[in-house]
């Protein structure tokens, strides 16, 4: 089974839903509201049920995706409730990590700094969501940082010894940092060509767009 696109029907024409309550909006809310209880076990050092909630939350963000698509129930909020759902978990995991001493400065600055120029880009161009959609790039990106945290995690858990946890962790994190990187480049560079495009002008070409400008996850 395909994990990208997971529960897609082959020669299915899916209709858009114009309304909030699906089940795959229903569990997106749920997983958001997840991530007060994962502050909650690190404030109280209890690590173990902590990295639990965020195997919860990281394996939800790819369950509603496969029900929208299985059940026909892809939706207009659904679009961008989702990925502002897990844009926002990731920062906040990020920055509970910090604080708390699990993970170093950089993986928080490595997904906060790229997210805020995109969203003041996003402003100025469009004065709120260009509504682009999510890239295969964002999607694997997301995965890498939905594994890598929770295996951290479960490093501190075992505390002291199991290094090698933590190394595969940190391989895991960077990759996804690497990710974030290039999707938000992307997303950058669909902001621009789809403001060039509404102002009637045509997207920069391949070689163009190289050089003069830059898509979500």
């Amino acid at each position: 089974m395909k994990l990208i696109g997971a529960g897609s029907r082959d020669n299915y024409e899916y209709r858009e839903l114009q309304t909030f309550w699906t089940v795959p909006n229903i569990i997106t809310v749920l997983r958001f509201l997840a991530v007060p209880l994962f502050i909650r076990y690190i404030a109280l050092e209890d690590y173990a049920a902590a990295t639990i909630v965020l195997v919860i939350i990281g394996t939800t963000d790819w369950v509603d995706g496969y029900l929208a698509r299985r059940l026909n129930q892809i939706s207009s909020v659904g679009k961008w409730l989702d990925p502002v759902a897990d844009r926002l978990a990731l920062i906040i995991v990020a920055i509970t990590f910090v604080v708390a001493g699990i993970a170093p400065l950089w993986l928080l600055l490595a997904i906060v700094i790229p997210d805020g120029i995109l969203l003041a880009f996003s402003l100025a161009l469009f004065h709120g969501n260009p509504n682009l959609p999510v890239t295969n790039i964002g999607k694997i990106r997301t995965a890498l940082l939905l594994v890598g945290t929770p295996l951290l995690l479960l490093h501190k858990a075992l505390e002291p010894g199991e290094d090698w946890l933590a190394a595969i962790a940190y391989a895991i994190l960077i990759l996804g940092c690497v990710g974030h990187l290039l999707a938000w480049w992307g997303y950058m560079r669909g902001v621009w060509r789809k403001h060039r495009a509404k102002r009637g002008q045509q997207p920069d070409s391949p070689a163009g767009s190289a050089v003069n400008g830059h898509t979500n996850g």
